[in-house]
């Protein structure tokens, strides 16, 4: 196999993602509507009764709304994640998945390059949802929008490598809805997203704890920091050492090795 090839096997698979992107609008709209509800009603009920004090990477006591920012932009990610698991879950269901892992590419790359694709459709997502921020007040720093895309790609890959573990887990479509409520809903709400740490802890230190443990915690936090040109290194290693750990169990769930191995003892 040339380099080439893997580059076009790459290309075909994130245009083949690109595609099934654009036809399906209402997965962008529904990407942005989630957060959008939480930033206009939930964030403006709660604006007059929560403030956030002066903490890093923020300069200056800020709004509830502008605190919640980096958490929304994260839900956008897992439930895009979890949106691109769900496909792989439809492709084997409806055999479209055997014709790509059947390729001479090896199978390690193939998955790679679907999770690729998948942090990369995240990011129109989420920068249309930072202009419609902007324009309802939050302004982060300019040079913040840059800094931000390499926590956005870091983030983007591990929480799509968390999907493709458990599409891997997944042997029915109808069960997908089930195994994400016990996914997204505890990862979102158990984090940083919502509320600092630090108050969290005043009400429950067990909570806190929990919090700090939460792969997506870390996933919020740095983008939090790098929104703002700024770096949260544990954070960053959280999130590395993370994704390579989802990653790595998910092209091991892939393997057809395992899946005979487990036929063979069912069988006997």
């Amino acid at each position: 196999m040339t380099i080439m090839a893997w580059i076009r096997c790459f290309i075909g698979i994130t245009w083949r993602e690109g595609l099934r992107f654009v036809h399906q609008r209402s997965r962008f709209v529904s990407a942005l509507v989630r957060p959008l509800i939480w930033l206009f009603i939930f964030a403006a009920g709660f604006r007059s009764v929560l403030g956030v004090s002066i903490i890093p990477p923020y300069e200056t006591y800020i709004l509830y709304d502008e605190y919640i920012v980096p958490g929304l932009i994260a839900m956008i990610q897992l439930f895009n994640g979890m949106q691109s698991s769900l496909s792989m879950v439809y492709d084997r269901e409806m055999g479209s998945m055997r014709v790509l892992l059947t390729s001479p590419i090896p199978r390690w790359f193939l998955l790679v390059s679907k999770l690729s694709a998948g942090a990369l459709l995240s990011l129109p997502q989420i920068y249309v949802f930072l202009l419609i921020a902007y324009f309802y007040g939050i302004e982060p720093p300019p040079f913040g929008y840059i800094t931000v895309i390499p926590a956005l790609l870091l983030s983007g890959l591990m929480l799509g490598a968390l999907g493709l573990l458990l599409s891997s887990m997944i042997k029915q479509l109808e069960n997908f809805a089930g195994v994400m409520n016990f996914v997204i809903f505890p990862m979102f709400f158990a984090s940083s997203a919502l509320y600092p740490l630090w108050k969290v802890g005043e009400g429950s230190p067990l909570l806190e704890d929990i919090c700090r443990l939460n792969p997506f915690t870390h996933a919020v936090e740095m983008i939090r920091f790098m929104l703002y040109g700024r770096i949260e290194p544990l954070s960053i290693l959280v999130v590395i050492g993370c994704l390579a750990v989802f990653l790595a169990a998910a092209i091991i769930a892939y393997d057809p090795a395992k899946g005979m191995l487990a036929r063979v003892r069912a069988g006997g």
